[in-house]
């Protein structure tokens, strides 16, 4: 890349450049850990704390290049889907693990989740198989939040909430544990997170000593059927008779709701997590990530049955079993 064309990226609204991998460690038999490093994330930066930040990485094509980005300007989304796709690399969204260093020694940390892939396996995406080869001196684009400019992608929005609630599944830890680590430390709640096996309960997420967390390995259990359990029990003192079942027709494919959006076309508020002094749920603001299915479940019994006011409530669904995501 000449002068000429890295000043001309650089003037983009948000961080565009390939970076090298610096460090890779499996830290679980579900995650994989790599930092991304190089000058270009000395602009990296948002308005506030990083909360559940989530940025876009491209995989390398089966011929493991990577499309360049050269010179590109505003249109450069129209650019890059008009490469063969065979040749374009592989668009993953993800969430920031940590930000660390600063100036041109910044490095994003980002955990990947994975799994041991067999054949026909619809969640063998470009992710998992790169993450599971993923070796430091390799390079991935990355499209990250520029200093100064809006970039969306945060979706950490509680209001004046009094007491908060996190639940997620493997692929909404990194989200969680970036939100409680920028908790006030005067924070109230608690963090409900299911992962696929004990041995994938970290031990360095730490929460402000008002939020409890509650690790939920599934150790071949259904998904989502305890995490269903015990957010029911933390919120109403009662656990489920039976797990709730979604029907796959209830199952919205691009399920995002949150107090300022909906996926669905419904209302949305003005204001988000206002307390309500006739409610059970006064003062609570609850953010629910994880599979679509799962996170479903959670939106009816929470909204629909207990009747939590949707403006207290972020559900978001992250991915859906059975179905290889996109970006």
């Amino acid at each position: 890349m000449t002068v000429e064309e890295s000043t001309y990226v650089a003037t983009l609204p948000l961080v565009l450049a390939e970076l090298e991998v610096a460090r890779v460690e499996r830290v679980s038999p579900s995650f994989v850990r790599i930092e991304l490093a190089g000058d270009e994330l000395a602009e990296f930066g948002t308005p506030g704390p990083v909360f559940d930040q989530r940025i876009k990485l491209i995989f390398p094509n089966a011929a493991g290049t990577l499309p360049s980005f050269a010179a590109m300007d505003d249109s450069w989304w129209t650019t890059w889907i008009e490469i063969p796709e065979d040749e374009r690399g592989s668009m993953r969204t993800y969430t920031v693990r940590d930000v660390v260093g600063e100036g041109t020694d910044t490095r994003l940390v980002v955990d990947i989740v994975v799994h041991e892939a067999h054949e026909d396996d619809p969640l063998d995406g470009a992710g998992n198989r790169w993450a599971l080869q993923a070796q430091a001196g390799q390079r991935l684009v990355v499209l990250a939040p520029r200093k100064g400019h809006e970039f969306g992608g945060i979706e950490w929005s509680p209001g004046n909430a009094t007491r908060l609630l996190l639940v997620g599944d493997e692929t909404a830890v990194p989200a969680i544990r970036g939100i409680l680590r920028d908790l006030p430390s005067d924070a109230r709640g608690a963090a409900f997170l299911e992962v696929p096996v004990d041995a994938d309960v970290l031990d360095d997420v730490a929460a402000p000593a008002g939020v409890s967390v509650t690790w939920l390995p599934r150790n071949g259990g259904a998904r989502g059927e305890d995490l269903h359990a015990a957010v029911l029990a933390h919120l109403t003192g009662t656990a489920p008779a039976e797990p709730i079942a979604v029907d796959e027709e209830e199952v919205d494919p691009d399920l995002w709701e949150t107090p300022v959006y909906s996926s669905s076309g419904e209302q949305v508020v003005e204001a988000t997590a206002v307390p309500t002094d006739d409610s059970p749920f006064a003062g609570l603001y609850a953010w629910i990530a994880g599979e679509s299915k799962v996170v479903t479940g959670l939106r009816r019994k929470l909204v629909k049955d207990l009747g939590l006011d949707r403006g207290q409530v972020a559900f978001m669904g992250y991915w859906r079993e059975g179905v290889s995501m996109r970006s």
